[in-house]
């Protein structure tokens, strides 16, 4: 019944919102491959004991959606927060002082199925008096992980009044730290086809590649692609510091 009331609350967001700027956060066409609808996605957990109830919080909300369910297990990221195929790694780890609050990446196979993803939040920030917040860990967890679904933004701008959505730049976000039912809608967009194979299980991991992303990365936007062997295409968003 909760999926229920999500889906219709969601759609009928859409229509009401249809033509505007929250028309359409997806991020690109990129998606999860999977046969049936709701799928289960696993996401392992590799964050410390500060994390725990926040990653808990992200998983449950995105869970509402009616096409996906995540399901935490134990993490297996090694070094740098490596990818494992078929799911998303989510890390914690004070990355330093390089103007980024948390980055997600997905792996694409296919042109646009994700295949393994990765989120990653900077404790270098977090462990400050700014960042070191509910709502703050809770925005930027919630939102890494729903660029690892396929979403993107809904608005960026950081100074304009809050969406109500963790899809949503903000210098306040106490009223941003979860989906709202425009993500949801947006979800079943995405999702609505199916796919004759599926990303969704286990298989050797796709190649890697740690980049470093700093200050002087953020000129070049919030996006990045590196082409990697394979014809694997590697996609980060970086959720830089507000200016």
């Amino acid at each position: 019944m909760r999926k229920l009331l999500a889906l219709v609350a969601g759609l009928a967001v859409v229509g009401a919102i249809a033509g505007t700027a929250l028309a359409n956060n997806a991020w690109g066409n990129y998606h999860w491959a999977r046969t049936s609808n709701p799928f289960t996605l696993k996401v392992g957990d590799n964050v410390n004991t500060t994390w725990d109830s926040y990653l808990d919080t992200t998983i449950s909300d995105w869970t509402q959606s009616t096409v996906l369910n995540l399901t935490k297990v134990t993490g297996s990221a090694k070094g740098n927060c490596r990818p494992t195929s078929g799911r998303i790694e989510v890390c914690n780890k004070a990355y330093g002082s390089n103007g980024w609050l948390g980055i997600a990446q997905i792996w694409l196979t296919g042109g646009s199925h994700i295949s393994q993803g990765t989120t990653k939040v900077n404790d270098t920030y977090f462990n400050t008096a700014t960042y070191n917040t509910p709502a703050w860990r809770n925005l930027v967890m919630c939102q890494e992980v729903g660029h690892d679904l396929g979403l993107a933004h809904q608005d960026e701008n950081f100074s304009n009044a809050n969406l109500g959505t963790c899809m949503d730049y903000t210098n306040n976000p106490t009223s941003n730290q979860h989906p709202n039912a425009h993500d949801y809608a947006q979800l079943v967009t995405i999702y609505t086809h199916l796919d004759s194979t599926s990303t969704v299980s286990s298989a050797p991991s796709l190649p890697g590649k740690a980049k470093p992303f700093s200050q002087a990365s953020r000129a070049n936007g919030a996006v990045y692609v590196d082409h990697l062997p394979g014809g694997v295409t590697l996609l980060t968003h970086v959720f830089w510091t507000p200016e």
